[in-house]
């Protein structure tokens, strides 16, 4: 396979993954307690169920028609939830090739047509992206900048109200045309949900 845009297809049923390490619970929608699957690496941390059950009590339990960007996509925890919920759409970028191949597993296992997976670096996918998106997910590696740089580049990526959830180890400031619309703090984990203040 190519490092170009790829759209996961299944061939096949999908299938409950056995239980133990490298795997990820859906906690709501469709696909409510199923498991995922992600390749092992020691930078991938998923978005613990606790602040994602949150995250998504934020932005509403449905997100039927939106279309979703999972930036730093690693286990694909954040994508996946989003697609059970109700997506029409959910492109995830991740640079690390065995990653990302795991996430086109995953998408095939849950039969997840609507998940699209590009390899590739994240700040580089932005520059050449022309398509616009109600919700982001940002949760880069915590010891980088790459959060507050996405952030700048995001605004001509949004539709009109667009969310952006992102997850640091250290507060992120808003600045125009960004506003904070809610935050909280799970242990060492800080996070946020801005919208587009247009």
């Amino acid at each position: 396979m190519t490092p170009a845009r790829r759209t996961a297809t299944a061939p096949e049923a999908a299938r409950k993954a056995p239980p133990g390490r490298n795997r990820v619970r859906i906690i709501g929608g469709v696909w409510r307690s199923r498991l995922v699957r992600f390749s092992p690496s020691a930078e991938l941390r998923p978005t613990p169920d606790r602040v994602r059950e949150t995250l998504f009590n934020w932005l509403g339990q449905h997100l039927d028609g939106l279309e979703a960007l999972d930036l730093f996509a690693g286990s694909g925890a954040l994508g996946f939830e989003a697609l059970s919920r109700g997506a029409a759409r959910v492109v995830m970028v991740e640079r690390d090739r065995r990653v990302a191949e795991g996430l086109l597993e995953a998408a095939r296992e849950l039969d997840a047509k609507a998940a699209h997976v590009v390899q590739g670096e994240a700040l580089e996918f932005l520059a050449r992206d022309t398509a616009a998106y109600d919700v982001v997910f940002l949760d880069p590696p915590y010891a980088s900048d790459l959060a507050a740089r996405a952030l700048a580049a995001l605004p001509a990526r949004m539709k009109p109200c667009g969310r952006v959830y992102v997850e640091t180890a250290a507060p992120l400031a808003a600045a125009a045309p960004w506003r904070v619309v809610r935050e909280a703090r799970a242990g060492a984990v800080r996070y946020a949900l801005f919208e587009i203040d247009r």
